[in-house]
């Protein structure tokens, strides 16, 4: 893999992790475009590991709202009073919305890691037409001051079902939460809180395991933690233009970005561009509930 490459796949994990279109759909299906092959033991690695440069943004971007939700759930607990502020109730609230996915990776995660192409591509379109029934019909009226234990716990199972190719777990808790009412960028907000226990646990357990397939790979090596700073920094600027963005505008532009990516894929692997099950098991995008399976 050359640099330009690695470069050009982590700006497309940056954009598209945070935007409610896929980031392993488009990971995945790019890096094959670009002569990539899952069957490539480095190929799965370096896919697996820029995921947490995105990871990383999200801490860095939330880092004193993380901060303060997690002294005063602590505080909280010290006090006996767990539930004592509405950061310490929001902090248990995303302790809660966070256990759906890690059992459903603990049950699931090999299953899903083998579909293939197709399965993306029917994602994209089932969840951006979902995604356009939430735009619609929601209610955008609510904050996530207001979010509840069902709440919680729906926009958690959300989360799980990231685990299929080209759900996209922004996507399915984006949409979720403005389906409960919240305004769209209150339910950004409370999906990329929602994502940093899961994708940051996941992510450790994953790199674990991928960084053997690049020892005395130096040229894979030095690609993958190019593409892994190109994320992290891309994806800091992505997430603060998505909550602007989100703020004054309907999420009718990733409707049509998740059906059109939806549709070329289709004709791709009807062309025989792409084939329609991987080679070798996909790797689980870091903010699969993987992270469930480690010790």
């Amino acid at each position: 893999m050359t640099l330009l490459v690695a470069v050009v796949l982590g700006l497309v994990q940056a954009a598209t992790e945070f935007l409610p279109v896929s980031s392993t759909a488009h990971l995945l299906v790019f890096g094959e475009l670009l002569g990539q092959r899952l069957s490539d033991e480095q190929f799965r690695a370096f896919v697996t590991i820029i995921q947490t440069g995105t990871t990383l943004a999200v801490i860095l971007f939330f880092r004193e709202e993380l901060y303060a939700l997690t002294r005063a759930a602590l505080r909280g607990l010290a006090r006996g009073k767990p539930l004592e502020s509405g950061e310490a109730r929001l902090a248990w609230l995303i302790v809660l919305g966070t256990i759906p996915a890690a059992v459903a990776g603990k049950l699931l995660e090999r299953r899903i890691e083998a579909l293939g192409n197709l399965t993306i591509a029917f994602s994209l379109v089932v969840w951006g037409l979902i995604l356009l029934a939430a735009e619609r019909l929601a209610r955008h009226r609510r904050t996530i001051e207001d979010v509840g234990l069902a709440d919680a716990l729906a926009i958690g199972c959300g989360q799980a079902l990231a685990l299929v190719p080209g759900t996209s777990r922004s996507g399915a808790t984006i949409t979720t939460g403005m389906a409960l009412g919240l305004k769209r960028e209150d339910a950004a907000r409370f999906s990329f809180l929602l994502s940093v226990p899961i994708t940051l646990g996941a992510g450790l357990y994953k790199l674990k395991k991928a960084l053997p397939a690049l020892s005395g790979q130096h040229a894979w090596a030095i690609a993958t933690v190019v593409g892994t700073l190109t994320a992290l920094f891309a994806g800091y600027l992505v997430i603060g233009w998505l909550l602007a963005y989100l703020r004054t505008r309907t999420t009718y532009l990733f409707v049509a970005w998740r059906l059109v990516a939806g549709v070329l894929i289709g004709v791709l692997l009807w062309k025989g561009v792409l084939p329609g099950s991987d080679e070798a098991p996909a790797p689980a995008p870091v903010h699969a509930p993987a992270a469930a399976n480690a010790p």
